[in-house]
This record gives C-alpha cells, sequence and structure tokens, in this order.
C-alpha cells in the first residue's frame, strides 16, 4: 500500500434497488437528491453516483428531464465529482438507460459489465406494506428478470460517452466481468486509467465472503496491473465491513443508501453522509487520507467539471 495514497470515496444516493417504502431517508425529489449530494460530498465523499426518480412515486426515472433539476444545483453547490448512471433500472431498455449521460456529458458514467440476473425479490422478506402500487411488483419480478448489457450494449454505451470525453465507473458483479473489461481494453474502446467497482453481495452476483473480494483484487491486479484504481462496495449489511478489507488492501470504497440503507444492525442510515463519516472513520482508523474531488479528478484523469453539458 502506497504510504501516501488518498481513498476516494464514492457515495451513490438514491439508485433503483430501494422503493421508497423501505426508508423515510431515501432521497426522492430533485431537492432531496441535491441535500443528498451535497451532504455526502461535505461529509467526504469526492464522487457522487446520482439516478433520478419520479418525485411523486419515487419510481426510477431515466429521463434526461428528470435529472435536469439537480445536476446543475450540486454543481453550484459543490465541486464532488457527479458521476451519472448508465444502469438506470433492471426494467429498463439499453437505449432508455443512456439519455441523460449521451445528453449532460458527465465526467464520470457508470458501466455495467456484463448481463446478469438482479434478483431484489428477497427484500419481500423483510419489506411487507408498500405506499406505491409499482414497489411490489418491481420487486417480485426480479425472481423473472436480466439487465441486459450485451456486448454490442456495452460498445455502444463506451463510443457514445467516450466522444464525450466521459470515463466510467466500471461496475464488476463477477469475475467474468473482469474478463469482459479486459476484452475491450484489448480492442482498445477503454482506456487506463481504469476505475474498477466491484459490487459484492448482491443475488446474481458475486458473494460477500472475504476470499471473493480477496479473488476479485487478485484478477484484475494480473489482468490490469497498475492501469487501474480498485473500488468495492458492499451490498445491504456487506457495506463497511467489504469497505474495511478493500481500504486495508490498497483500494477505494462506495457507500450510500442506493447500496445499503443501513448504519448498523436494525438501524437506518438517516443520510448518506452518515454512511460516508463512517466509512471515513475506517480510512482515517487505518492513517490514511480521503482524497479530495480535484484529487479523484487527478488519480482518475477526469476531463473536469467545467467540461460537463449542465
Amino acid at each position: 500500500m502506497a504510504k501516501n495514497r488518498k481513498v476516494i470515496i464514492t457515495c451513490a444516493v438514491t439508485g433503483a434497488i430501494h422503493t421508497p417504502s423501505m426508508s423515510p431517508y431515501l432521497p426522492v425529489t430533485p431537492e432531496e437528491i441535491i441535500d443528498a449530494a451535497v451532504g455526502a460530498a461535505e461529509a467526504g465523499a469526492a464522487l457522487v453516483h446520482v439516478h433520478a426518480r419520479n418525485p411523486v412515486t419515487g419510481q426510477p426515472d431515466q429521463s434526461p428531464e428528470a435529472f435536469e433539476p439537480f445536476l446543475k444545483v450540486i454543481k453550484q453547490r459543490s465541486n464532488c465529482v457527479i458521476n451519472i448512471t448508465t444502469g438506470g433500472a433492471p426494467t429498463m431498455l439499453v437505449e432508455e438507460r443512456l439519455k441523460p449521460c449521451a445528453h449532460f456529458k458527465p465526467e464520470v458514467a457508470s458501466l455495467n459489465m456484463g448481463s446478469m440476473n438482479f434478483g431484489l425479490y428477497p427484500m419481500l422478506n423483510r419489506f411487507k406494506e408498500f405506499k406505491h402500487d409499482w414497489e411490489r411488483p418491481y420487486l417480485e419480478g426480479s425472481n423473472d428478470r436480466v439487465f441486459k448489457n450485451t456486448f454490442k450494449d456495452i460498445e455502444n454505451i463506451l463510443t457514445t460517452c467516450a466522444e464525450n470525453g466521459t470515463r466510467f465507473e466500471i461496475e464488476c458483479y463477477d469475475i467474468g466481468h473482469l474478463y469482459t473489461l479486459a476484452h475491450f481494453v484489448d480492442r482498445g474502446l477503454v482506456k487506463p486509467p481504469f476505475f474498477v467497482q466491484s459490487v459484492f453481495g448482491l443475488l446474481g452476483g458475486i458473494g460477500p465472503h472475504p476470499e471473493d473480494v480477496a479473488h476479485m483484487k487478485r484478477t484484475a491486479d494480473r489482468l490490469f496491473g497498475d492501469d487501474y484504481h480498485w473500488s468495492v462496495l458492499g451490498a445491504g449489511r456487506h457495506q463497511l465491513p467489504i469497505a474495511a478489507m478493500a481500504v486495508a488492501m490498497g483500494g477505494n470504497l462506495r457507500v450510500g443508501l442506493e447500496d445499503s440503507l443501513w448504519l448498523g444492525p436494525g438501524q437506518l442510515a438517516k443520510s448518506n453522509a452518515d454512511q460516508v463519516r463512517a466509512a471515513r472513520k475506517i480510512i482515517e482508523g487505518l492513517g490514511l487520507e480521503i482524497a479530495t474531488p480535484d484529487d479523484a479528478r487527478e488519480q482518475l484523469q477526469l476531463k473536469g467539471a467545467d467540461k460537463v453539458a449542465f
């Protein structure tokens, strides 16, 4: 581990996994997303990863019009790197998921490295009552739903966003996704430094065991050497334990209410900033520093906030 390295905290503030009935603290409206993103940045997140939602029902919404009300305001109120999803929700077509990034030309966009089962239905064991009609079918239907990102889809996203100077938070939910990334590197469609976000504990992807974390890191090291920056996110209760493992192994981390609603056993996180502060304690407890947004821009070789279209 480099003595003076700075750890990048990404905060994914709302996502498309959890539904509004699961937590009163899940940001839904543009104002709530703004406050969540700015609060996370003030707590120490260098990057904020954003999705949009219908402000009345909380349903995921990938239209550029849904992103418009909060992107500019977050940029005005914070120097953080704004990372726009191309994942959207598993119910969406790739053409729909790509629209906000193509339109707004962010510094960073997320990109899932493959098609996969995306099992949310076990959450029905914990959550029984729902405020909105869409929530239960959305969760139940995930037992027969595939998140689709074919080689053609990935190439389309890479080429569309690359023309805008957008780099990628490359989300790898399993070992095969690392090899898919290596394939696109070999084709020259992804250029270093890569920002690899390894995802653990989501049903359909790799598990949350320490051996899984170590295996993902070993494989990425072998494939990409010094050409990548490694980050991790743990789903649900695995969020902070996996973050701690990764930081100790030389990596970066992602937290946020997209990935986990919790701060501790049975304790809902009251804000994204709460989770960022918890992650920051881990980093600083190991004698390391957090990266500022400009540190992250330098490490990831980003184009800068002055070159986005919002």
